[in-house]
């Protein structure tokens, strides 16, 4: 227990003053002292509750995401009758239900059949996600109560990740996004003061298509609105646009841009415009090519969020699976919307119902109360520590300063969150601390008082002692766990700063001071203790 070879002191010594360093650029930061640019500087990052940040709350619509469950089982019953070679007519979304006429009534078991694996969807509470009727030739498809909540759920977290892609793009470090009931995400984004292009960006929600323009069109029908059946009318992004009115194109039969491998930002090597260069993967390239090799001569819309940015002829077939956006595009707004092709579109458009911007100035005034408490605490702690134990106060006192530089270091090296829970994290890890440290005296003092000499009282004392304080910091672990599992923000804030402040504390009070007690047995080789 007593023994330190050269190799262990030098891994001991080794880690903690390393660990030690990595704590110096956050307390230069914390003291407003320069740190050299030529050397590394890991530093704990702060969160928006210390550092000031954004926050801001985005809601999606649930009408919007059943309207758009409705658009896509009509197209997956347009591809599937298709298939099959069984005629129908128009597919109607009315009234919350997917509904048509099959052309001949002996048809319809047989497209039933065809529709019927639709129907079964991947609802968790094992019902169906629609229900399928059938009288004479007319089918309707109606949409379950668990197929509804199952669409949202998946929406709002595929619109979570989506918008974590988004934040990442601009560089923040530890933002906190969490759902919150059936249809919000809380967004807060510490450091950032001016949220203005972080709301832009999450409020495109960068669905892009092509699709074919209805050449069929009457425009005078156009212009009062009415699009002819199968085909939309959308407006064009461009303001100078607008004389020209809407354009009609065909609803179905296109190609969406939720294939896309890259998108770039570039110029236009004629008119060096700013332009977004995207590659679609295999399965988009083939469609794309089929799309363009069938249609050569003929206008197609490129369609941005329900806006067409243009229409150019297909001049000749598209077949490697690149292409060019083109619109009115800045240098800014071409790279902000190759980050969003990137990150992959919204599920559903998110409306900011709530924005506010926390200052820097409460959160500089809970670091300067978290630091006094800190002081005093650990200045009584030292005190109380040093005229109880003596020499072994002495060394526990100098585990407790290593333990609290650790843990800066630790959190500095892995970039973790500081908040204002994980201060009161770290104060409670510092009294925490010296747990260890009593359990060792005090058993030390136990096996004196038993007769045995003094490395005898020392080896035991820290062999006894040593399996309580593993079994109670096995204890704090889980529960930290649990807490950064299901907690979040700074539930999880206070967990991360109190696994590390366990870890920590058991290295410098078990580990460290027993190699610094071996040391000073071996040279003075006392006959007693004084503890």
């Amino acid at each position: 227990m007593l023994d330190f070879p050269v190799w262990k002191r030098v891994s001991l010594w080794a880690i903690t003053l390393l660990t030690c360093l990595a704590a110096l650029p956050s307390i230069f930061a914390v003291a407003n002292l320069p740190w050299p640019d030529r050397l590394i500087d890991p530093k704990v990052n702060l969160g928006l509750d210390l550092a000031g940040g954004s926050h801001i709350l985005l809601e999606a619509s649930a009408d919007q995401i059943k309207h758009l469950r409705l658009e896509s089982m009509a197209e997956d019953v347009r591809t599937r009758l298709g298939k099959a070679n069984i005629g129908y007519g128009d597919i109607s979304t009315e009234k919350g239900v997917v509904s048509f006429m099959v052309n001949d009534p002996a048809q319809a078991d047989k497209a039933r059949e065809e529709l019927q694996t639709l129907t079964s969807g991947a609802s968790l509470s094992g019902q169906r996600d629609w229900d399928l009727s059938v009288d004479g030739g007319r089918i309707v498809l109606t949409p379950t109560a668990a197929g509804i909540a199952q669409a949202q759920a998946t929406a709002m977290d595929s619109a979570t990740e989506v918008v974590r892609k988004r934040i990442d793009g601009f560089g923040t470090r530890e933002p906190t996004i969490i759902r919150q009931g059936a249809s919000r995400i809380v967004v807060q984004v510490p450091g950032l003061k001016d949220p203005a292009a972080l709301k832009e960006s999450l409020g495109q929600t960068a669905k892009l298509e092509f699709k074919l323009v209805d050449l069929t069109a009457d425009p005078t029908l156009v212009a009062q609105g009415i699009a002819p059946a199968g085909s939309e009318l959308l407006p064009y992004a461009d303001p100078a646009k607008d004389g020209v009115g809407r354009l009609a194109v065909k609803r179905y039969g296109g190609v969406s841009g939720d294939q896309l491998t890259n998108a770039q930002p570039g110029n236009d090597d004629k008119t060096n415009e700013p332009i977004v260069s995207i590659t679609f993967d295999q399965a988009g390239s083939t469609k794309f090519a089929k799309l363009t090799r069938e249609n050569v001569g003929k206008p197609f819309a490129i369609i941005l969020d329900g806006k067409v940015l243009s229409a150019p002829n297909i001049q000749e077939p598209i077949l490697g699976g690149q292409a060019r956006i083109s619109g009115s595009f800045t240098a800014d707004s071409a790279k902000q919307l190759a980050t969003n092709l990137v990150s992959g579109a919204l599920p559903v458009d998110l409306k900011v119902v709530e924005e506010r911007s926390v200052g820097p100035d409460l959160g500089a005034d809970s670091i300067r109360k978290g630091m006094v408490a800190m002081g005093v605490g650990t200045l009584l702690v030292v005190l109380f520590i040093l005229v109880t134990y003596g020499r072994f106060g002495v060394y526990a006192d100098l585990a407790l300063v290593f333990n609290v530089l650790m843990i800066l270091g630790v959190m500095a090296v892995f970039n973790t969150t500081l908040t204002l829970p994980g201060i009161a994290g770290f104060v409670l890890t510092i009294g925490a601390a010296v747990d260890a440290n009593v359990l060792i005296n005090e058993r030390i003092r136990e096996e004196q008082r038993r007769g045995r000499r003094a490395v005898q009282a020392v080896e035991m004392g820290y062999k006894e002692a040593s399996r309580a304080i593993f079994d109670a910091n096995i204890t704090n672990v889980i529960a930290a766990a649990l807490m950064f599992f299901f907690g979040s923000g700074p539930i999880k804030g206070f967990a991360v700063v109190l696994v590390i402040g366990i870890v920590t504390s058991v290295f410098t009070a078990v580990t460290m001071t027993r190699m610094w007690v071996a040391g000073w047995l071996r040279k003075a080789r006392p006959t007693s203790l004084t503890i």
